[in-house]
């Protein structure tokens, strides 16, 4: 399997979260200073709470999506380990985050380090986790009804000059749960618009995929042709 990796994004945004999430706390502890030592100056020790708590929650959200150890992508990377070289992994150089081609087909994976009980219902995806801490920064499921067409969409536009004519583009998204504490407890009658699998699991989902033959090889390694040329651009 071929990884490309965008190592420059990667730095950058880590560096984000880093500077966002020690401005808020240094901003905080300057509010909570203010309100104990001149108790008059209300406006400015709200002022400081307030900003505080937006950098707070800047860096908290790209520490859950960049400031984790191992990574994101370096956790799915280890999961795949041993797909052959027939497929293309990247991370953060196409309009997706993590993109995989190959025999199995064009998935996206969305990747969540949540825990607690994941369903679909009624055409929504939910999660049993605490809304208090989704509140105060901690990863949430979000709307990923919503998020997998839009993401689809976008993939299919980037890898149109691949299809040239063809107007059908068969790429499809899967819900990758990296913590094993996660519950996927979903009834298939509802049938759910994108599959959700622990990242355990997925290597072997893929190569059960890739038997009913999603997609031709011809095509397949056209498609890595394709991705293989952002390898360069993704260095620089």
């Amino acid at each position: 399997m071929k990884i490309i990796t965008n190592e420059r994004k990667k730095k950058r945004n880590r560096r984000i979260a880093i500077i966002s999430t020690l401005l808020g706390m240094a901003i905080l502890i300057s509010g909570l200073v203010i309100s104990l030592r001149f108790p008059n100056q209300v406006t400015y020790s709200l002022l400081a709470l307030l900003l505080g708590f937006i950098f707070a929650q800047i860096g908290m959200f790209f520490t859950n999506r960049w400031g984790r150890n191992p990574s994101t992508d370096e956790l799915i990377n280890q999961a795949l380990k041993g797909l052959d070289q027939k497929y293309v992994l990247c991370h953060y150089t196409t309009p997706t985050y993590h993109l995989l081609s190959g025999p199995a087909g064009i998935w996206i994976l969305f990747p969540y380090h949540l825990t607690g009980r994941i369903t679909f219902k009624k055409g929504r995806w939910q999660h049993g986790g605490s809304a208090f801490l989704r509140f105060f920064g901690k990863e949430s499921l979000g709307r990923p009804d919503l998020e997998l067409p839009y993401e689809i969409e976008k993939i299919q536009k980037f890898l149109k000059p691949v299809f040239a004519e063809e107007t059908s583009i068969p790429v499809r998204g899967a819900l990758v749960f990296m913590n094993p504490k996660a519950v996927i407890d979903i009834d298939p009658s509802e049938n759910p618009p994108a599959p959700a699998i622990h990242l355990d699991k997925l290597k072997d989902f893929l190569r059960k995929e890739a038997k009913q033959k999603p997609i031709s090889l011809e095509k397949a390694e056209q498609i890595n042709e394709y991705l293989a040329q952002f390898e360069q651009t993704a260095k620089t």
